[in-house]
């Protein structure tokens, strides 16, 4: 077995084929909130959070008027996206909720708390925040013991900070 990789490196953009680039704005701009860092005209935008470079890539190069994959076949099955807390992330799905943008679902793993959702492309979406480490659940032995158990929404758009909304049920 190989030494394991420098526990520095991290993922650093994802860069996502899409069939209207202006349809793909409007949602990773217009609904999430990125901002765009760079356009190449109507065929590419960078966008970021926070002044980066860019942290999502969207381009038509290869897939202008293309179709998403067809399930089953192999490919990208979500990009995730890390929110700094649990507000920013009640935010978050604020924001879907207010562009009528349906989850796939909503999870509590003990390590983090997630919302599934697809781009207009297709593409898997992961919105999410780590609970800090000491919080982590562990088996007996110190092992990670994440689970997978129902988020509650209305807990979540509770969050101090996160601003008033309608709650949503499971």
């Amino acid at each position: 077995m190989s030494e394991p990789i420098h526990p520095a490196v991290r993922i650093g953009h994802t860069h996502l084929k899409v069939a209207n680039l202006e349809r793909a704005l409007g949602f990773w701009r217009d609904v999430l909130g990125f901002e765009v860092t760079q356009r190449m005209g109507r065929q590419a935008a960078f966008l970021s959070a926070g002044g980066y470079h860019h942290h999502i890539g969207l381009n038509t190069w290869e897939s202008a008027g293309g179709r998403p994959p067809a399930p089953g076949t192999t490919g990208l099955y979500h990009v995730a996206i890390l929110y700094p807390t649990r507000a920013s992330l009640a935010d978050a799905l604020r924001r879907l909720l207010a562009a009528g943008i349906e989850l796939d679902g909503a999870a509590d793993h003990g390590v983090s708390e997630a919302l599934y959702l697809h781009d207009p492309d297709g593409n898997g979406v992961e919105l999410y925040w780590d609970r800090p480490e000491a919080e982590w659940p562990r088996a007996g032995d110190g092992a990670l013991a994440m689970f997978t158990k129902a988020l509650d929404l209305d807990s979540l758009l509770a969050e101090p900070g996160a601003g008033a909304s309608e709650p949503v049920g499971q």
